[in-house]
């Protein structure tokens, strides 16, 4: 039997600072800045991706290289589009 998980990607916004900021320690990588986007399983975050940087932190502790996988390939397929800005949140790196 084969268990589907919902994984959603989307832009982060301001209430996802704390989950971001988790993300690196448990990545133990510097925080991202810039525009960046998330994976999201059942509410939690499990991987996230500096557009702006092209870096990525997951938690070490959940299967997560398919999300960052995935955010990648966004990034890539969104790369030749006019960016939204609308809705995003800009990381400045300021911690």
């Amino acid at each position: 039997m084969t268990v589907h998980t919902a994984l959603t990607l989307r832009p982060a916004t301001a209430a996802d600072v704390g989950a971001l900021q988790r993300l690196a320690t448990l990545d133990s990588q510097p925080e991202l800045t810039g525009d960046v986007t998330v994976a999201e399983v059942a509410g939690r975050l499990v991987a996230a991706l500096s557009v702006t940087e092209d870096r990525a932190v997951a938690d070490p502790f959940e299967r997560s290289a398919a999300a960052v996988a995935l955010l990648r390939a966004r990034a890539a397929s969104t790369a030749t589009r006019p960016r939204r800005r609308a809705g995003r949140l800009a990381l400045s790196g300021a911690g």
